[in-house]
């Protein structure tokens, strides 16, 4: 038994490591078509992604026995799912995407990655939840992190764009809208249909921003090959990867597994798109990912809190 509860252990190690990796090449991915085809925007792109992500996911819950459409049958858990499309996959999608056109996908997952810290201000601000020490000093070390590659040391100017940190930063509010919005909605309703639905959602609703059958975008053999990459490797195989991962660790060690995320983001931006990263960007992402494993280290009362929140709200 223990042997057994090891090799379980073994692969949900495995299996969120390789989805956080996967994550994060999909941003270089996405960087590699902005950066050679000028057609393709981060709008149209998030639309290809989720609508074909989100079809994708609802027939595999529709295979495995789940009952997709069950979720539009009660008015509030309707509601719930359009606010998770809207406010989490959007956010956490789109603006992810335009801030790796803008700047770099090392720089976006990076600023990204401060989603945890969003929702400790908001337990903070809103729940009068004080984080503890072990979480502060995560909280402080992040803010010095991002000042680093925001200012590379010099506090009377900007390193990196204003629309990078301002789409970055709306990427990172949607990490925790996205982590929060859904929890109601996942006991009744499983992890494939509400993620599916929230995707199809928000990639239909970008389409008042920019219909899709009027956008004419002409892309290579080798784009549309980054294209399915993005959609099955980038966003459907690590959602699942990462789903059955939580039967078989804490939630708390898949957070700590995320910080191969923006590693992942770094080495294959360096490595084949020679993205030039300083000292600072190093150091400044570096202190960032450690205090995210600082506080997914002592993020258990948030994680329980999260949960009877979404009992309650049920």
């Amino acid at each position: 038994m223990a042997t057994m509860n090891r090799q379980h252990h073994l692969r949900g190690i495995l299996l969120a490591s390789f989805a956080a990796m996967l994550w994060g090449v999909s941003g270089v991915a996405a960087s590699s078509l902005f950066t050679f085809n000028s057609q393709v925007t981060a709008l149209w792109l998030s639309q290809i992604r989720m609508i074909s992500a989100g079809l994708i996911l609802l027939v595999i819950a529709r295979i495995v026995g789940s009952q997709p459409l069950k979720i539009w049958h009660q008015k509030a858990s309707a509601i719930q799912v359009v606010s998770y499309g809207l406010l989490g996959m959007i956010p956490v999608q789109l603006c992810y995407f335009e801030a790796v056109k803008y700047g770099n996908a090392p720089i976006a997952t990076i600023i990204q990655f401060l989603g945890p810290f969003i929702i400790s201000l908001y337990f903070l601000i809103f729940k009068r939840i004080t984080p503890t020490r072990p979480e502060a000093v995560g909280m402080i070390m992040a803010f010095f992190g991002t000042l680093l590659i925001v200012t590379h040391g010099h506090l009377n100017s900007l390193a990196i764009s204003p629309i990078v940190l301002f789409w970055g930063g709306l990427s990172a509010i949607g990490v925790a809208t996205n982590t929060l919005l859904p929890r109601p909605l996942l006991p009744k309703f499983g992890a494939l249909s509400v993620t599916g639905w929230g995707l199809l959602v928000a990639g239909i609703s970008l389409n008042v921003f920019g219909p899709l059958w009027q956008t004419h975008v002409s892309v290579s053999w080798v784009e549309v090959g980054l294209i399915l990459f993005i959609i099955i490797f980038g966003t459907v195989f690590p959602f699942l990867m990462f789903a059955h991962a939580l039967a078989d660790i804490l939630p708390t060690t898949a957070s700590l597994l995320d910080a191969f995320e923006p590693l992942a983001a770094t080495v294959f931006s360096v490595t084949f798109l020679n993205v030039q990263l300083t000292s600072y960007d190093l150091f400044g992402g570096a202190m960032i990912i450690l205090a995210v494993m600082a506080l997914s280290l002592n993020g258990r009362k948030m994680i329980n809190f999260i949960r009877r929140l979404g009992t309650n709200e049920s």
